[in-house]
């Protein structure tokens, strides 16, 4: 469903200068190693994200700009390596330079009312540019703040909170957590509900020595040389944007197509997956010979062990914890076969993770000089419905809208 209402429409913003905030109290200073999941190539950019809100009854009078400046302050005591710098060192590795630089914040108001948006808040937003300004310079590594914050104040009296955070740092549901510390100190908590875990080493790569016995090997073929020899990586600002609304009846339309097993068992996730991987490949028409290749992302949390060490992702660890488990196929086989061909793929590229796995990943991360996973002919997609996000109450109630901020990957959210 895309937005055509709100497409066309257009807004002037007027921004003060951006203000660096720095934890509201003192914060160890040190150099902290980031995991070899955090550090490679593919996961060194930032990630936006972007909240609605209306106008509360009974908080009318009161501005959201200090109260969500000095949550994030007093967030930022608890998880302070995120407001600091990240420093390359020798083979490429990341580390947290713990010295209380502070993350970057705008304060700014726009000539606009929620209403003007559209009924249906889906991105890509208009004027996205204005919601959450680039600060020229404030991205570029290793200086750059880890994060960014815009907070918009609107016409009608609601406001926009636009945020976007260094990947490197956090994983989805780390910058979750991370938000719902500031929601809680929003809210007038005096410490999160959920302490924060550095914990990186749990996903370093291990030494022989290390090693109870010979590591599992994997294929990883996500991270396969693969030459673009035919021009097919097309760049995300040459791409029309539009979001699609898949709900209960439609679910249910593709799983009509499934096998009896697949029908049962197979996830939303992993229908979709499958289902749209599929349409691409047929609307793209490749060449029947060409590999295809469907990446997924995959979370090692929730107990998922590593079954030589018994290791878990433990409850408030806020660091990348996930990978990107690759489906292969040639173009012909995706484009004839049923899409129950199509779905079993994803489910067994996506069943095969674990932290085994990930610390799979992490030794090749060391051995090849931390790649980038394979883009070529190849479609990415993230499952967002679960994250929790949209249940962050920073005192306003919960957001109208909040998520991803644009199109970048395929992403599923609420």
């Amino acid at each position: 469903m895309g937005m055509a209402n709100s497409s066309a429409l257009k807004f002037t913003v007027h921004r003060q200068p951006p203000v660096l905030v720095v934890p509201a109290g003192p914060t160890p200073q040190e150099l902290k190693l980031l995991s070899d999941i955090d550090d490679q190539e593919g996961l060194r950019f930032y990630t936006p994200a972007i909240h609605f809100f209306r106008q509360h009854e009974g908080r009318g009078d009161v501005d959201p700009v200090p109260v969500l400046r000095g949550a994030i302050a007093a967030a930022l005591v608890h998880y302070y390596p995120l407001a600091k710098r990240l420093r390359e060192l020798q083979g490429r590795k990341l580390a947290v330079d713990c010295t209380g630089e502070g993350v970057l914040f705008v304060e700014a108001d726009a000539d606009v009312r929620l209403d003007q948006f559209g009924a249906a808040l889906q991105p890509p937003f208009p004027c996205l540019d204005k919601l959450l300004f680039d600060v020229p310079g404030s991205s570029d590594l290793p200086d750059a703040p880890l994060l960014h914050f815009q907070v918009t104040r609107l016409a009608c009296g609601g406001f926009i909170m636009a945020v976007k955070i260094q990947h490197a740092v956090a994983d989805g549901p780390g910058r979750v957590q991370f938000l719902a510390a500031v929601a809680e100190m929003a809210r007038g908590a005096a410490a999160p509900t959920v302490r924060p875990v550095w914990g990186r080493e749990l996903l370093m790569a291990l030494t022989d020595d290390d090693l109870a016995g010979a590591p599992r090997t994997f294929a990883h073929r996500e991270y396969d040389d693969v030459p673009d020899t035919k021009g097919t990586i097309v760049p995300l600002d040459s791409m029309t944007h539009r979001s699609f609304f898949f709900g209960p009846r439609e679910v249910a339309a593709v799983r009509s197509h499934l096998s009896p097993s697949l029908h049962r068992g197979a996830t939303m996730f992993e229908v979709l997956t499958g289902c749209l991987w599929r349409c691409r490949t047929v609307a793209l028409a490749p060449t029947p010979d060409e590999e295809m290749r469907m990446i997924c992302l995959a979370s090692v949390r929730a107990g998922r062990k590593l079954q030589q060490s018994g290791t878990v992702i433990p409850v408030g660890y806020y660091g990348n914890a996930f990978a990107f488990p690759v489906a292969v196929s040639t173009a012909g086989d995706l484009s004839t076969k049923p899409v129950s061909y199509t779905v079993e793929l994803v489910m067994k590229a996506k069943r095969e993770v674990n932290v085994e796995y990930l610390r799979s990943v992490a030794r090749l991360m060391v051995r090849r000089g931390r790649p980038h996973f394979t883009v070529v002919r190849a479609y990415l997609m993230s499952d967002l419905t679960r994250s929790g996000i949209r249940d962050l109450d920073y005192g306003w109630g919960k957001p109208v809208y909040v998520g991803p901020a644009k199109g970048g990957v395929g992403a599923m959210h609420p």
